[in-house]
Parts: structure tokens; C-alpha cells; sequence
């Protein structure tokens, strides 16, 4: 009889040991978190704006009470990075050979210093150099004083992304070798109307404090086919006037929000598991590209994005409660709306060295149409899909892998930021089963508030983004890019295999 009841309370004891905080965790806690940072009061977040500064200041007084401890090199629990809004120019004219072209029609001027230049327009390919795989698409062109016209994107990558992300760099290179000017040939999947009007207006992106940094004008141009420029691709040079004027550019600093929870295992600690959410949304009246009313024109981002944003809370305040074997660096990423601005900014500067970053595990989703399930989104690709669907089932939830894939979701949230540069990556978002009305109703629209949010749902998806951060960072094995994936050879690279 004593063998029975004491073998009783050890098993007690076994699974009350096997039971980790998330399963604990109040509706109450996580509900709080969303209902602040989605209320009227923050005015949708916006950064640079004193809502989004407020929630910042938020998540980091919470990192603070759960004793997740500032890192080396930040301001306390801030990272602060310099925020650009750049005025594109207001006059512009371009003529090439006998051919002239209308500004805001046939081309777009985007930046750069004012520029008055009768010179000759050359061909340079992409517009790209990589010593390291023997690329230069400058060698054996002369481009001093000259206009330089490329192709938009990389050599090996025509993505919308890859051709965002090189810019600055494709302006620099053209700098440094003497050209007044670069202009892109416009070659992106988006309709040329669709870039006339989206990026003819200001925009934003992380301040540049090089000391050499390109200030010559930048613009895009579409092709006809038929005319002067197709003779310049051809590797005709022609001569060309071009004048650019009215840019502007206003700057300021503002707040990624980070945090680590250092790791229990004397030998493990010194290896990171990454979580990020971004807490930044897209304000208010026409800031937020959808239609509003005077009775509502808030752009709260309930779930876009303080449902991530909760559960990056409610996993810091678990993991800090009961370490993992790794450590946990907690990271608010800003500035998302904008072109993932704060995550790109963090792997360019990195607190800890990525190098020693085993996973990213992103917490990010446009809303949600389904309340059993939580999204994958990278499923099949880093060796985690068993804990991922473990830790959803363990508050009875499944799993949709890597949903409406014709999206490219993976490559839209601060997950990509990460990936790039080689860490393995996953983000999981809420349930999505389609871009449908459902999901459309609330997705950047002034009604996606609090009130409308299926609370006990968001409780799960808290619990089970924690508990699966939990498994990752206790885990012996380390998560590895699938063979063939498209970022294995930059995880190769940053982890030196």
C-alpha cells in the first residue's frame, strides 16, 4: 500500500514537473497585452509616432518585470535605429537620344541629390559586384560622370525583395565609380501603374550612416522596347540629358524593443534561440492605405500585429520563469509596415553574433480564419516540424503548413530578415486557410480591434508559440536549413559548414 500511494505521488510529482507555465497561463495575461496595444489610445502604432513609442515602452517594462535582462550594446531595453522618410523629387526631366520621357509616366525619379547633367548613358548589366563569387558588372566600363542604366534586382535573384533590398548598395557601387545617376530598368512582377503610385510618394527606410553613402539621384524606368534605351542595352551608349530636383529627406530615431533570458545549461547558454513580433501598425486616416470613417479612422492592428506581440510577452514572462537549457534573446521588431525596417536593421547590427543565433521563431500573421489550427509558416524547411505540431497539440490545436503559398508569406515578415543572413527560420501566425472575406475584413482595416478577437483562440496561439520556443531551446539538436532550400547556402555560410 505504501509502494502504491508513493509511486501515486511521484507520478504526481513527474507530471507536475513535466507541466511548464504555458500550460498555466491566464487568458487574463494575454488578453491585457492585446487589448493595450490595440487600443484607440496608441492610435495604430505607427512608427515614429507617440503610440507606437508608448508600446514600445510597454513590452519593454514588461521585459523588465518578467527579469529578462537588457544586452550589451542597447539603451537600457532599446535598440534605437534611424528612420528616413525621403520626399522623392517633385520636377524631373529625361531625354535619350531624340527619345523624351514624362516624368511620373514613362519613368520615376525616387531620391537623390538635385542633378542637371547632359552626359551618356552606358549599360551595366545588374548593376552588381560580388568579389566573392567573381561577379563585377562594372569591369571594363567606364561610368565616370555618366548615367548608368540596370536591371532591376540580383543576377541570381529577380525577386521584389532582392531587387528592395539592393538598391542602396547598387546606388553606392554606381557612386564609387564615378556615375552621376543610376536609373533601374523596371522589371518586377508588380504593374508599372502600381509602382507610379505607390512608390511616387514618400517613403521609409533605415537611415544610412556610412560614411559613404550614395546621395546620386535613383529612379526606375519602364521599358518600350523600341526606342533609345533598347539600344543602350544592346551596349550602345547614348547620349542623355537628365535633371532631377525637390527631393527631400527628414530623419529620427526610433525603437526596436529586446531583451535576453540567459540559458540554464552551462554549455548551451551561449547558444541563442531568437523570437521576434513586430509591434509597430500603420496609424491612422489615410497613413493607413484603407478606408476609414470620422467615426472610426484607427488602424488599431489587433491582430496585425498585437496578437504576435502577446505572444512574444507571454513567452517572455514563461521563459524567464523556467529556463531553458539556451538562451532567449526577445526582440520587438518596429517598423515592419514599412519594409521590415527593424528586423533588417538588427541583422545588420546584431546585439549577440547571429553566428551564435541557432533559430529565429517569428510570431506574425495578417489575421486568422480558422480557430483550431495555428499557421506554419516554413514548415518543411529547418527540421522543427515535430515540435512545432507537438506544441500545438498540446492545447489542441493542428497545424496548417506554409498556407496560401501563392502569397509568398514567408518572405513578407521580420522571419526573412533573419533567413537571409542564414538563421534558420520559422514564423507562425493564426490560423489562415485562404486570403478570404473572413480574413479580409479586419486585414489593415480600421475594424481589426480588440473587441473583435476570438480571445480563448489567442490564449492557444500564445501557449503554443512559448511552449514550442521552449522545445526548440532545450532541444540537443540545432535546427538545419533543408537541403536545396533557398537560404541554406547563407546558413552554410554564417555557421561556416
Amino acid at each position: 500500500m505504501r509502494f502504491t500511494i508513493f509511486s501515486f505521488l511521484l507520478t504526481l510529482s513527474s507530471l507536475a514537473l513535466a507541466q511548464s507555465p504555458e500550460h498555466t497561463a491566464p487568458q487574463y495575461e494575454v488578453e491585457s497585452h492585446l487589448r493595450f496595444l490595440a487600443s484607440d489610445e496608441l492610435q495604430g502604432r505607427r512608427t515614429g509616432e507617440p503610440g507606437n513609442f508608448i508600446a514600445a515602452r510597454y513590452i519593454a517594462e514588461n521585459f523588465r518585470a518578467f527579469g529578462a535582462q537588457p544586452l550589451p550594446g542597447a539603451d537600457g531595453y532599446f535598440q534605437h535605429f534611424p528612420l528616413e522618410t525621403v520626399t522623392p523629387p517633385s520636377a524631373s526631366a529625361l531625354k535619350i537620344g531624340k527619345t523624351a520621357y514624362e516624368h511620373r509616366k514613362d519613368y520615376l525619379m525616387m531620391a537623390g541629390d538635385a542633378l542637371n547633367a547632359k552626359t551618356t548613358a552606358v549599360f551595366a548589366g545588374h548593376g552588381w559586384v560580388d568579389a566573392s563569387a567573381g561577379h563585377d558588372d562594372y569591369k571594363g566600363l567606364d561610368v565616370k560622370g555618366k548615367v548608368v542604366f540596370v536591371i532591376s534586382g540580383l543576377p541570381d535573384d529577380s525577386s521584389p525583395m532582392a531587387a528592395f533590398n539592393s538598391i542602396r548598395d547598387k546606388r553606392r557601387l554606381a557612386q564609387e565609380r564615378g556615375a552621376v545617376a543610376i536609373i533601374e530598368l523596371y522589371r518586377l512582377g508588380f504593374p508599372w501603374q502600381f509602382a507610379l503610385q505607390y512608390f511616387g510618394k514618400s517613403s521609409t527606410r533605415v537611415g544610412d550612416d556610412s560614411p559613404d553613402k550614395a546621395t546620386i539621384p535613383y529612379g526606375w524606368l519602364k521599358e518600350k522596347g523600341n526606342d533609345a534605351l533598347a539600344e543602350i542595352v544592346k551596349g550602345a551608349p547614348q547620349k542623355i540629358t537628365l535633371s532631377s530636383s525637390g527631393a527631400s529627406v527628414t530623419r529620427k530615431m526610433v525603437p526596436n524593443v529586446i531583451a535576453v533570458i540567459p540559458g540554464s545549461d552551462p554549455v548551451l547558454k551561449d547558444e541563442y534561440v531568437l523570437l521576434s513580433a513586430h509591434f509597430d501598425h500603420v496609424g491612422t486616416g489615410k497613413n493607413g492605405g484603407s478606408p476609414f470613417t470620422a467615426a472610426d479612422s484607427i488602424f488599431n492592428g489587433a491582430r496585425d500585429n498585437a496578437f504576435g506581440t502577446s505572444a512574444l510577452l507571454l513567452a517572455a514572462r514563461t521563459l524567464a520563469q523556467q529556463k531553458t537549457k539556451r538562451s532567449i534573446i526577445l526582440l520587438a521588431c518596429n517598423g515592419e509596415e514599412m519594409g521590415l525596417l527593424g528586423s533588417l536593421y538588427y541583422a545588420d547590427h546584431p546585439l549577440i553574433p547571429l553566428r551564435q543565433t541557432i533559430f529565429n521563431l517569428n510570431a506574425d500573421g495578417a489575421g486568422y480564419n480558422e480557430v483550431t489550427k495555428i499557421s506554419a509558416i516554413g514548415h518543411g524547411r529547418t527540421g522543427t516540424d515535430e515540435h512545432i505540431e507537438s506544441a500545438a497539440a498540446a492545447f489542441g490545436l493542428g497545424v496548417i503548413p506554409n498556407p496560401v503559398p501563392e502569397q509568398g508569406l514567408f518572405d513578407r515578415s521580420d522571419n526573412v530578415s533573419f533567413a537571409a543572413k542564414g538563421v534558420p527560420a520559422v514564423c507562425i501566425s493564426p490560423g489562415v486557410t485562404g486570403f478570404d472575406e473572413t480574413l479580409m475584413k479586419y486585414y489593415h482595416q480600421a475594424p481589426d480591434e480588440a473587441a473583435s478577437v476570438d480571445m480563448p483562440y489567442l490564449l492557444r496561439y500564445c501557449q503554443s508559440f512559448a511552449l514550442l520556443a521552449r522545445r526548440i531551446a532545450d532541444d540537443a539538436a540545432k535546427p538545419i536549413w533543408k537541403k536545396g532550400d533557398k537560404y541554406e547556402s547563407a546558413g552554410m555560410k554564417l555557421y561556416q559548414k
